[in-house]
């Protein structure tokens, strides 16, 4: 056999390889993509219940959502009614400036801007440090509930002169999330009427 021969075997045998593993791979994604899609929505519902109590509305926010475009940014926003009237939204927001890079939220606010709740949907701060923010891991996540652009708070940690705590050893993550939450608010008092105008 020559030379030849058996580089073109070889490379008909390589390619067959590549073939099937390139089908295992394939058969793998399409049987475990409907499990991955029906735990996302799990923990979607859960996050959304979280900052929305389920008492709150009688809607299904998960399929009453909208994306609003701003400034290079689409924020989705799960609107919450009861008695067909608005009650709240569920938006979500991302604070780039983490110490690990994006912090992913949903912030759950009421019709009239006060927060209800907020929880981090996806984050890679430091374990022991930054990963504070989970409410799994601490309540000062829940240092928002309730609060509001109305109220005369410094949006900032307690160590620049504002009224949130910040973490031992950890300022850049607090910061981030503060700085986030309060976008939302504002974001939300200019954008309040476009959520809830096709009702």
């Amino acid at each position: 056999m020559t030379r030849q021969a058996i580089a073109g075997r070889d490379a008909l045998t390589l390619a067959a390889y590549a073939l099937a593993v390139g089908i295992v791979l394939l058969v793998i994604q399409q049987c475990t993509a409907e499990r991955i899609r029906t735990n996302q929505l799990r923990v979607l519902t859960s996050t959304l219940n979280q900052v929305i109590p389920a008492s709150g509305y009688d809607n299904n926010p998960l399929t009453d959502k909208i994306d609003i475009a701003d400034n290079n940014y689409t924020r989705t926003v799960y609107r919450a009614l009861l008695g067909n009237q608005p009650a709240a939204a569920a938006v979500t927001a991302v604070a780039p400036d983490g110490y690990s890079g994006n912090i992913d939220l949903l912030i759950g606010i009421s019709f009239n801007g006060d927060i209800i709740g907020v929880r981090v949907l996806s984050h890679r701060e430091t374990p022991g440090l930054g990963d504070e923010i989970e409410h799994s891991k601490s309540d000062w996540i829940m240092t928002f509930d309730g609060k509001s652009k109305k109220d005369e708070l410094t949006w900032t940690v307690r160590k620049d002169g504002g009224d949130f705590d910040q973490f031992t050893g950890a300022t850049i993550t607090p910061r981030a999330v503060i700085r986030a939450v309060e976008q939302t608010l504002e974001w939300y008092a200019q954008h309040r009427q476009t959520i809830f105008e096709s009702l």
